[in-house]
């Protein structure tokens, strides 16, 4: 089928691993089927993440996936946004002197997302993820002895090692563009997608991979039909203060200890 998407749109499948391209170009091509206008318009608008970023998650070969991680819509900020879900570029350090870093703490997912981990990892309790933990935490984490991860780059390189792909149920944001009705558009996208990873699955092994679906708009890619061919983990967003007990989360994310530097 000759591709016929905007070169913006062209441009970013051209930064995806080689592995992915012509699943993405399916996906793409399922979108027009659907939405003759949406990429020509998406194209004409101005959107997140930039400088071609859009596919920025595919980056590691399509047969690593274990794990299918989908939140809801990119970072509404420029820096934020680099089309990792919950990847955050304006991010480096995780700790300060005063607990998560400043920059860490602007980002609420994110950060109620750290909080979770850290219980699910023993860190803290349920019951205390005060001021005074964190920071009881911070200072253990920023001795040089210590194994537990320093930095955002240093959890993304946790989670692709466990079989992570990131996404967002709409892989763009547009200032005044509901992300329910973005995220609309790119479903016939995301289930082109599934069905590839499920194929690659049974290919790899009996192992069914994991959908982990963060939040009401992440929740809808429930109703595709492939959905039923894989585990489900379904949660509140973790814009949610009640994601960081969420025990169903702390179940999943303990074994994987994503916050213990890799050896």
């Amino acid at each position: 089928m000759k591709n016929t998407f905007p070169p913006t749109i062209q441009y970013a499948l051209n930064n995806a691993h080689i592995s992915w391209i012509p699943v993405l170009e399916n996906g793409l091509h399922a979108m027009q089927k659907v939405n003759p206008t949406y990429l020509g318009d998406l194209s004409k608008t101005d959107y997140l993440p930039t400088e071609g970023r859009i596919f920025a998650a595919f980056t590691k070969k399509s047969d690593t996936v274990r794990y299918i991680l989908i939140g809801e819509s990119p970072y509404p900020r420029t820096m934020s946004a680099i089309g990792v879900a919950f990847m955050d570029g304006a991010i480096d350090s995780l700790w300060c002197e005063k607990g998560f870093s400043k920059e860490l703490n602007r980002a609420t997912s994110l950060r109620n997302f750290l909080k979770m981990l850290l219980v699910a990892d023993g860190q803290m309790t349920m019951e205390n993820t005060s001021k005074t933990e964190l920071l009881r935490v911070s200072v253990q984490a920023q001795k040089n002895d210590s194994l537990m991860i320093k930095t955002l780059s240093d959890l993304h390189v946790n989670m692709i090692e466990k079989g992570f792909l990131m996404l967002n149920a709409s892989l763009v944001f547009r200032p005044g563009v509901s992300p329910v009705k973005d995220a609309l558009a790119w479903q016939p996208f995301m289930e082109v997608l599934l069905e590839h990873i499920f194929k690659m699955t049974k290919t790899r092994d009996s192992t069914l991979s994991t959908l982990i679906l963060w939040g009401k708009i992440a929740e809808r890619l429930k109703k595709i039909p492939i959905s039923t061919c894989f585990l489900k983990a379904v949660s509140e967003h973790p814009y949610n203060l009640s994601f960081i007990k969420n025990n169903l989360m702390q179940c999943l994310f303990r074994p994987m200890q994503l916050l213990q530097r890799s050896r």
